[in-house]
């Protein structure tokens, strides 16, 4: 199966981030919508811009330069010193929600990471559409927004995520460099500096469809094993896969922001079962069961409440986290217009490890559990060789899945 990655990139993280504490703390002005930088001194007044706002931008103030000349560009600058504990701390959760969605996630700085999506990809009707979910909740949920690049190769993910921002999706498979790479300027290669872009301006290469016909021992001569590097990325050339840690997981979880606040059981019943099947999934995937589940709720009064239960034997069948998860959900709603809904398994065991069970549950409960686990197998066997839709759910055919 040809590998599908995103590329997730957090649009001008500093700012955005220092706007929200600020906003938290009290700040009736929002510094997103004015011009504004995070970075240098206040009072020295020196220092490089490390972030800058749109309305900052239209001044021709780019980040990295000298906080001084932001200042002679535009002097009603609004200059806000960095907290890099709490950017810290933004990402931390950010990567903790990515995670929950899948685990595999190779984060390359404070503020963007690799996703290697294909281990979900059935789950979801497309990458396109996951992306979009993802980028949807991630706004829902913290706040601030991301670009989201898609594509076969790592390189090319990056530079999908860099085409036109903020809070947008873009594709850019191997098939798609030819029109919508190569008319480029080189200066928009990944890794093609200033210093490249006037080596290869000598050479009569302006764009990077000009780079990727040039004959990589001609670029080698004059940018030695860089040279040979540009190349590779202008023609989409990258073997290199997601890396990952490996980590025990602590849980796993999904959650979705619904469309419109629903009220109605019957549809909060097919959102549970959606998420549970997704939760479900990953579960076996990774070889692992659950002791608890735990349902969450958000009003539209954007209340949020959630309630958790430990399972008398832990499983990683879809038709035990939802039953378990629809208890939880109607021990919990008091009949306000439901925004958000969210299951999460905790207290995981690999799947092979010996469970202690009375002899009620030898006589009653096992018998079930492993006709359930060899349907949910199957399921999972055949979504992934001929994808997700190629097995539904009757409950999913009156209405499109949440």
């Amino acid at each position: 199966m040809e590998k599908t990655i995103f590329h997730i990139d957090v649009n001008s993280a500093y700012l955005s981030w220092t706007a929200l504490k600020l906003l938290a703390d009290g700040s009736q002005t929002d510094i997103r919508e004015i011009p504004a930088i995070v970075g240098g001194d206040i009072e020295k007044r020196h220092g490089v811009v490390l972030a800058k706002s749109i309305p900052a931008k239209t001044y021709g103030i780019s980040t990295g330069e000298p906080v001084i000349s932001a200042l002679r560009k535009c002097p009603v600058l609004t200059i806000v010193p960095p907290d890099h504990k709490m950017y810290d701390e933004q990402s931390r959760q950010l990567i903790e929600f990515l995670e929950n969605i899948c685990p595999e996630i190779e984060q390359t700085s404070i503020d963007e990471c690799y996703m290697d999506f294909t281990p979900i990809a059935s789950l979801y009707p497309s990458p396109e559409k996951a992306a979009a979910s993802i980028r949807e909740e991630i706004q829902a949920r913290f706040h601030f927004t991301v670009n989201i690049g898609i594509s076969d190769r790592k390189v090319l993910a990056k530079m999908a995520s860099d085409f036109k921002k903020p809070n947008l999706v873009h594709t850019l498979y191997s098939y798609e460099i030819r029109a919508k790479l190569w008319p480029l300027s080189v200066s928009s290669l990944f890794m093609c500096g200033h210093s490249s872009v006037e080596t290869l301006r000598r050479l009569g290469i302006l764009t990077i469809g000009e780079l990727a016909r040039t004959n990589p021992d001609i670029l080698t001569a004059h940018l030695k094993s860089h040279g040979r590097l540009l190349w590779e990325y202008a023609n989409g050339i990258d073997n290199s896969s997601v890396g990952q840690t490996t980590v025990k997981h602590k849980g796993i979880g999904n959650s979705t922001t619904l469309s419109a606040d629903i009220t109605e059981r019957s549809d909060i019943c097919r959102t549970l079962l959606w998420l549970a099947e997704s939760v479900g999934a990953r579960l076996r995937s990774s070889h692992e069961v659950a002791g608890m589940v735990s349902t969450e709720i958000k009003y539209n009064t954007f209340q949020c409440v959630s309630h958790q239960t430990t399972l008398t034997v832990p499983s990683a069948s879809t038709e035990v986290i939802y039953q378990t998860a629809l208890v939880l959900f109607d021990e919990l709603w008091n009949q306000t217009p439901v925004r958000l809904l969210g299951i999460r398994t905790s207290h995981l065991y690999p799947d092979d490890e010996p469970m202690q069970m009375n002899l009620f549950e030898m006589a009653q409960e096992k018998p079930l559990s492993d006709k359930q686990k060899r349907l949910d197998t199957a399921l999972d066997s055949i979504r992934d060789k001929f994808g997700s839709q190629s097995v539904i759910r009757c409950s999913f055919l009156e209405k499109p899945k949440p």
